[in-house]
């Protein structure tokens, strides 16, 4: 006979966990009892819970003994152990191990009644059910991963294969005591990618695809290699992050940094802040329970993130523990983002994989089994973990795999031979259909990858993994039709190297050739000091110093983490936003910077007008299709171009690229560009002020021609103005920077070609560079703008294109008409040698600087002179504050206008600004709609008052959207009741009816899917009812002024509400005479005679659908002649129904 200590022998004791040689004792004395003389008990975290150890009794030898009554039974007891142990061990057991009590994701997953479930339809499976019967043994894991290892290691003989642990930080640990015990071991959270070589744990088998191949798959498809990872502070957690990062750095990702979230309220904050500091890091993987099933610790991290402004700076945040099972997203409704506009913000960067679900999901399959009476539990499908789900498809696929194995070997199934078993076999699961992988492989399920997109509160699918392509070598997502909607820029792709198997971005290499490599970078550095000395000391280097040398190497390439873009048409000085002024306090702006003033955040798409460093800059745009990135060429380019310094140069500051946009970031001009200036009709411009401008004009195209700059696309609207009057020339270079990111140029409006000299005009690969007498040129056509204020050749009076028509092929000679009364004769005469025809005859810079500084005397025009000149006449020239202060008003306006328009008609508003009287208005024909809460007083009398407050404001606020889709009007609201009406205050002929009848029924349709903060398993009920005929409408009050309706319709319809039922439209007769007459295919069943208070016994109906109207109507209640006022005891949750009881018993 077998010897007892082999664990194929101890099953056949249904439930004993363990059996030794010692009669005397059923488990050690240190676990669950011992039979020293007291038969006393013990039970400790390991063991099972006193429920399930009730069958133990029977069969204890001890008390067979003790017991003397019984005393026969020893003889057949000793017969039947005699026979040998395949006789009759026909009961395998598995041993469920799993933190099922200090962890959220699997206490809601009620592993007793998953397994429970699982074994009750594993024996009723007569293909499976032919050798064995199937039980199941509960073990609590401690959270502690020290603690939990050390009681593993006692648990020899729980079970003929052990189902977890769910610690990643012990589990080889575990698969080695299960090896020695020759049990087989199944666990979701050992992550190491090859267990399964070299034969160190020959009876381990993996119950569901490895997590770290489905998220290396999905990784590797949009090209994300650089990932952090952030954990919950708890040994399993922290455990499954480290692991988790060691197996996808085995597969070659550099995961970097891997951070705890500490508990306290600072914790998110500094994890978050480890991974920003981190270079490339734009992946979040979150080790802990989703906040979709109430992880508090992800809402902390995602509401963290969202305060830090990384969720609209392109980082993605991908929950791993969705990974482990299947996330209801069909036909699924999450509230707690619907509810929580922070968190719908934040989980807008959630990017989620889990496995896919079959024709039914999760929430919809375990209703089912609820409704069938399979599960015995009031607990609601969304209150329960979907790890519920996966504990039953790990039990199903380990009774399948046990007896393939059993029919294929014809022996009992040790842990080895489960492990080697051939796989390949289909099954269906607990709400999606599975496959048994070969070699091994383990249960393969298919993985869907969900987005959110910001609104709303359900989940959409966007690509599929199938579950052959889950080993991470082989296949990849396929797109689904539907994009991920990025809630800030798209995170940067990395290498394609990172993810092969033959290449690598880095590796490591011997001393010598790290000691060449030292060697070879050490001459490359010292050539690269001397020639930066050498190119320093010719004043050629391309870095400038900010103090004078004393700072850092200023930045060259910007992003969207160095700019923060603002629109500075919005004023809103006045405006007390809370949330604006804090997103401009985490833009990092200094007060100063904004002149005292706040503006609305924009992007690069809407505005030109950024914030770096603390003062406004401007971002002048290149062509579509810049380049996908910038080059070392442009870079140098630029750094010369950085490097010129003048009064009267806009000062570059960087090169910016991000979201697809390349552009100059320079310095920003208050006054806008000259031809603003020009066009400004109420700055007024004397001739000390034009020749102010020119000078400024002369003296930085001097300084730029002196260094050999060509700036090829001068323009008065290149040439901008700052607050002190100073002109500065912008743009110069501008065509080199394109050249050196090669991109065409499209060819000009012939608007914008007023400017080009005629040689250049006529030969388009010049004009793309430019030329020093181009420039000159361009200075007259500028000088003849400033000097008449008139756009270029206005006074020709011939299209554009005739101009450059006439430009390009002379004679005769096309040039603008100055007036000699506009300028001095000598100024003119300078204008007009700069757009001389042949190029050699104009001046230089030079030259025209000296022949003005000869016409101005020498004096040097003094722009504050003529300031001050023109302050002491037009002293009332406020333009800019009179400005700021109309668009303050018009703001304020705006504000008061949709403020007025929510609480009165449009018309009456607007009667009542006027100061016209609103006299009463008769309206022959509308209908008026009521509806109230079932049972509103007992809610009220089981919430606090602000629940009630945030119930009516939900509530409202979801019957508002619904009726700004139809022509209706929202009378008023008192307490629980809502009023609309349709054809008042505009008269929409017969359709007041048809309206009504089409927002009740969305308004039905809605309520029905409604649940309450503070009580979300009681469903409220509503009662709408409708009424047609004439009312009399007017405004009552002088102080708070209402727009009330009268009339004996208002009292019907009022009647009709209160005499209706749950979930019903209730409408009279006239209501059902005028939507029968509109022919629209409105259902209407009769509901008989109904007693109207003060209206008699009236023929009434039920408004119960429209023919093309397909959504879901809720059901209402058969109530035949009972109330209708109330809530029954069974509706009210456990923890408020003594507070209904002592209602009742006062009411009573």
């Amino acid at each position: 006979m077998a010897s007892h200590k082999d664990p194929r022998f101890l099953h056949n004791l249904s439930y004993h966990p363990r059996w030794l040689p010692d009669c005397l004792k059923v488990m050690r004395k240190k676990d669950i009892w011992t039979t020293n003389g007291r038969d006393r008990s013990r039970f400790d975290s390991w063991s099972l819970p006193p429920v399930l150890l009730t069958p133990l009794l029977p069969l204890s030898p001890v008390q067979c003994f003790k017991s003397r009554r019984v005393s026969w039974l020893l003889i057949p007891l000793i017969l039947i152990l005699s026979l040998p142990c395949q006789a009759w061990a026909t009961t395998f057991k598995v041993a469920l191990v799993g933190p099922w009590t200090c962890d959220l994701l699997y206490s809601k997953a009620l592993p007793d009644l998953a397994a429970r479930l699982a074994t009750a339809r594993i024996n009723n499976d007569p293909y499976i059910n032919k050798g064995y019967w199937y039980d199941y043994t509960l073990i609590n894991e401690d959270c502690k991963s020290s603690r939990a290892l050390a009681r593993f290691a006692e648990l020899e003989g729980y079970g003929s294969a052990f189902l977890g642990p769910a610690n990643p930080g012990y589990c080889t640990s575990a698969a080695l005591y299960a090896k020695e015990w020759d049990v087989g071991f199944l666990s979701w959270s050992c992550l190491k990618p090859n267990m399964r070589e070299g034969g160190m744990y020959p009876t381990f088998l993996r119950p569901q695809p490895l997590s770290s191949h489905v998220l290396f798959t999905v990784l590797r498809y949009f090209r994300w290699a650089h990932v952090a990872i952030i954990s919950e502070d708890s040994d399993i957690w922290e455990a499954t992050g480290h692991e988790l990062a060691s197996s996808l750095r085995a597969l070659g990702l550099p995961v970097n940094p891997v951070a705890a979230m500490g508990a306290d309220d600072d914790g998110p904050r500094r994890a978050l802040t480890k991974v920003r500091e981190t270079d490339r890091v734009r992946v979040i993987i979150m080790c802990m329970p989703s906040v979709l099933i109430g992880g508090q610790a992800q809402y902390r991290l995602l509401t963290t993130a969202l305060a830090m402004r990384m969720i609209d700076r392109g980082y993605v945040f991908i929950p791993y523990d969705t990974l482990l099972y299947s996330l209801p997203y069909n036909d699924a409704f999450y509230y707690t983002l619907g509810n929580d506009t922070r968190l719908r913000k934040a989980y807008d960067g959630v990017l989620t994989i889990t496995m896919d679900s079959g024709e039914r999901n999760f929430q919809q399959a375990f209703k089912d089994a609820q409704d069938t009476y399979e599960i015995r539990s009031s607990t609601s499908p969304e209150n329960v973990s979907p790890f519920f789900g996966t504990i039953y498809n790990m039990m199903y696929y380990i009774a399948m795999a046990v007896e393939q194995a059993r029919a294929n070997k014809g022996r009992w199934v040790t842990g080895e031979i489960l492990s080697t078993n051939d796989g390949g076999f289909e099954f269906e699961g607990f709400n999606q259909h599975l496959r048994a992988g070969r070699n091994g492989e383990g249960m393969q399920a298919r993985y869907v990858v969900l987005d959110y997109s910001g609104m709303g509160n359900s989940l959409y699918s966007t690509h599929v993994l199938e579950a052959a392509h889950t080993d991470g070598k082989t296949g990849g997502l396929k797109y689904l039709g539907r994009s991920i909607h990025f809630a800030g820029s798209t995170p940067y792709k990395d290498s394609s190297c990172w993810f092969s198997p033959y290449f690598a971005c880095s590796g490591g290499m011997d001393s010598a050739m790290l000691f060449f490599l030292f060697l070879v970078l050490a001459m490359v550095v010292g050539g690269a000091v001397n020639i930066f000395i050498h190119f320093k000391r010719s004043g050629r280097v391309g870095f400038t110093f900010a103090g004078g040398g004393s700072g850092g190497v200023t930045k060259v390439i910007l992003t969207l983490d160095d700019l923060v873009f603002i629109n500075t048409q919005v004023s809103i000085r006045k405006l007390n936003d809370e949330s604006i002024m804090r997103s401009q306090l985490d833009m990092k702006t200094p007060h100063h910077s904004v002149s005292g003033r706040s503006y609305l955040a924009a992007s690069p798409d809407s505005s030109n007008v950024a914030v770096f460093e603390g003062d406004w800059v401007w971002l002048k745009k290149g062509p579509a299709g810049s380049g996908l990135s910038i080059g070392g060429s442009t870079e140098s380019v630029f750094v010369k171009l950085r490097d010129m310094r003048h009064e009267n140069l806009n000062l570059f500051l960087g090169l910016f690229f991000d979201s697809g946009i390349f552009g100059v970031v320079t310095e920003h001009c208050s006054r806008g560009s000259l031809e603003d200036l020009l066009t400004n009709e109420e700055v007024r411009l004397d001739w000390m002020f034009k020749s102010s401008l020119l000078m400024d004009l002369i003296r930085g195209m001097k300084y730029l021609h002196n260094r050999g700059i060509v700036h090829g696309r001068l323009k008065s609207r290149n040439c901008v103005v700052d607050g002190r009057f100073v002109l500065k020339v912008t743009d110069y270079g501008f065509n080199e920077v394109l050249s050196a990111q090669n991109v065409i140029i499209d060819e000009e409006k012939p608007e914008d070609l007023f400017w080009t000299a005629p040689e250049l005009l006529r030969n388009p690969s010049l004009r793309r560079k430019g030329t020093f007498h181009g420039d000159v040129y361009s200075f007259s056509i500028i000088a003849q703008e400033v000097i008449s204020r008139s756009a270029p050749f206005c006074m020709m009076d011939m299209p554009p294109k005739e101009i450059i028509s006439k430009l390009k092929e002379p004679p005769p000679l096309c040039r603008p008409t100055v007036s000699v009364d506009e300028a001095p004769l000598d100024v003119i005469q300078v204008m007009k040698q700069a757009w001389s025809e042949e190029p050699e005859k104009r001046p230089t810079f030079q030259d025209i600087l000296k022949q003005f500084k000869s016409i101005t005397k020498g004096k040097k025009t003094n722009i504050i002179d003529s300031m001050l000149r023109m302050l002491e006449q037009y002293s009332s020239n406020l333009e800019d504050l009179i400005r700021e202060r109309t668009e303050e008003l018009e703001v304020e306006r705006q504000k008061t206008d949709a403020l007025v328009a929510q609480m009165l008609p449009k018309s009456v508003a607007q009667a009542l600004k006027t100061g016209k009287p609103v006299k009463p208005e008769h309206f022959s024909e509308v209908t008026l709609y009521f509806s109230d809460i079932v049972g509103f007083t007992t809610i009220s009398a089981l919430s606090e008052p602000i629940e009630v407050v945030d119930l009516l404001n939900d509530l409202y606020t979801l019957f508002d959207a619904i009726i700004g889709l139809h022509d209706v009007y929202k009378v008023e609201t008192i307490g629980d009741a809502y009023m609309v009406a349709s054809g008042v205050p505009n008269r929409n002929g017969n359709r007041h009816a048809a309206e009504m009848a089409n927002m009740s029924l969305d308004i039905l349709h809605c309520i029905g899917t409604f649940k309450m903060r503070h009580m979300p398993d009681v469903k409220v009920r509503i009662r709408i009812g409708l009424h047609s005929g004439p009312v009399v409408a007017g405004v009552v009050g002088l102080t708070m002024p209402r727009y009330c309706l009268f009339g004996d319709t208002v009292n019907t319809a009022s009647r009709m509400e209160s005499t209706g039922l749950s979930y019903r439209i209730h409408v009279n007769q006239s209501t059902v005479d005028v939507l029968k007459s509109l022919k629209l295919g409105y259902k209407i069943d009769v509901r008989g005679l109904t007693e109207l208070k003060g209206k008699g016994i009236e023929h009434t109906y039920w408004l119960v659908g429209r023919e093309d109207f397909k959504k879901p109507l809720p059901i209402p209640p058969d109530i035949k002649g009972g109330s209708n006022h109330g809530i029954g005891l069974d509706e009210v949750p456990p923890d408020r129904r003594q507070k209904f009881l002592d209602r009742q018993k006062k009411m009573g």
